[in-house]
């Protein structure tokens, strides 16, 4: 088990400013997508999440649907704020979404008013939390009109129980139509799904929102654990988010030479992959996961070296190219 640190954790993770906002966040956040349902004993959230307050990071992201089951992760993550987090809230940024499956019927998925605020209200409920500090529309839903889910996440922010709004997945040309203040988009975003360099980012330095990247170590392939074929228990292996037939040998020859780059600058592939997505300063911050707390330290190393000569960002770009695995481009292809 770890110990809360004193005040000089914060000299141990470089901060970066959320767009022209005023809320920085850490170059590395959290993220419980995965690990963190009830699969995971408590145990062991409690000493990832622990140690990486630790280590400096402020920024833990969830969403309603997290688990499994659904929910589980925010109502473990909010066992944990209760018991050992609650006297460092005000240190925090939590953040929540609402926009995929959650509950059976039609107003429980997508974006309409009425499932943004509801499912807003049941995860401040699961967390025991009074507000989170940003809240998401997670995927653009083409059969809403953009201005109710914007409206939701307005009235989410007016009423108190967000402080900011955010925007998952959306392509460029909706987010260029957000009518409400935005704070930060959360793309999916790696050395093998490099969209967002096709336009996004430039709008979001327009509006100046944040962006925060998610799966930047393209749900594992970039942390070289398929090398060596599929690992039973991976996520490859279970066919759920990546599956086998996503890795193909093609992709396989990129990842081993990226591997290569990352060995002649000292970082393990999977830090070479965050640090690469850090190199544009209009990233805020990369989203990573973690399955214990030596694999967070190893991915929270990447934090501060984001410096590339020219060569070395030439000889990545040769095989940064597209895998095949943006599992989310339907709701950014809108």
């Amino acid at each position: 088990m770890t110990y809360i640190a004193a005040d000089d954790r914060y000299t141990q993770h470089p901060y970066r400013r959320c767009g022209r906002s005023g809320l920085k966040l850490p170059e590395v956040s959290l993220g419980l997508w995965q690990n963190f349902g009830d699969g995971k004993p408590i145990e062991d959230q409690r000493a990832i999440l622990r140690r990486a307050f630790d280590l400096g990071v402020t920024h833990f992201d969830l969403a309603n649907n997290y688990g499994p089951p659904y929910g589980s992760a925010e109502i473990n993550f909010g066992r944990i704020m209760r018991e050992d987090l609650r006297p460092y809230r005000d240190e925090l940024v939590i953040s929540t979404k609402a926009g995929y499956d959650m509950w059976p019927g039609p107003y429980g998925d997508h974006g309409s008013r009425k499932y943004l605020l509801a499912s807003l209200d049941a995860s401040l409920h699961r967390m025991g939390l009074d507000y989170v500090d940003i809240f998401y529309s997670h995927r653009f839903d083409p059969d809403t009109p953009l201005e109710e889910t914007m409206g939701a996440l307005h009235t989410a922010v007016q009423s108190g129980r967000a402080l900011y709004a955010g925007i998952s997945s959306y392509s460029a040309e909706r987010t260029e139509e957000m009518g409400t203040p935005l704070l930060i988009h959360q793309p999916s975003y790696s050395m093998l799904n490099r969209w967002i360099e096709g336009g996004l980012l430039d709008v979001l330095e327009h509006a100046g929102a944040g962006c925060i990247a998610f799966s930047p170590l393209a749900q594992g392939v970039l942390t070289g654990k398929y090398l060596g074929g599929v690992p039973a228990g991976s996520r490859a292996s279970l066919d759920g988010s990546l599956s086998s037939d996503q890795i193909s040998e093609q992709t396989l020859a990129h990842v081993r030479a990226l591997a290569e780059i990352a060995a002649g600058r000292g970082q393990s592939l999977a830090q070479l992959a965050l640090s690469w997505a850090l190199r544009d300063p209009r990233v805020t911050s990369v989203l990573i996961g973690a399955s214990s707390v030596a694999q967070l330290e190893e991915n929270l190393a990447a934090a501060g070296r984001s410096d590339f000569a020219d060569g070395e960002l030439a000889a990545i770009d040769r095989d940064a190219v597209d895998a095949g695995i943006n599992i989310w481009a339907a709701s950014s292809s809108h």
